[in-house]
């Protein structure tokens, strides 16, 4: 088997812009330009369709880089609003417990 790591990369932002400013006016395949700036087709790709979205230019419906990171957000302080809550839940029921005794 190949040595290939299952963890993705993480790219900075700075790169993928350059990326896919270098696949708009290349006139060449994503897969050639992604092979020769080392990252995959696919997640060049994505970052392609994504930068679409962002300059309004995707389908109707389909969130803005900004949009997701507030999806993002919002979503990790429900999750931890939710865990805040069991807590204080079971608390509350434990001191109920207690203070019948």
């Amino acid at each position: 088997m190949g040595s290939k790591s299952n963890r993705s990369r993480r790219y900075t932002e700075e790169f993928k812009c350059d990326a896919v400013a270098r696949e708009r006016p290349s006139g060449k395949t994503v897969t050639e330009v992604a092979r020769e700036i080392g990252v995959s087709a696919e997640g060049l790709r994505n970052w392609v369709k994504q930068d679409a979205i962002d300059r309004e230019q995707g389908a109707p419906g389909e969130l803005t880089s900004t949009e997701r990171e507030k999806l993002r957000r919002l979503r990790r302080q429900n999750r931890e609003q939710a865990e805040t809550i069991e807590v204080l839940r079971k608390a509350a029921v434990f001191f109920a417990k207690e203070s019948d005794r």
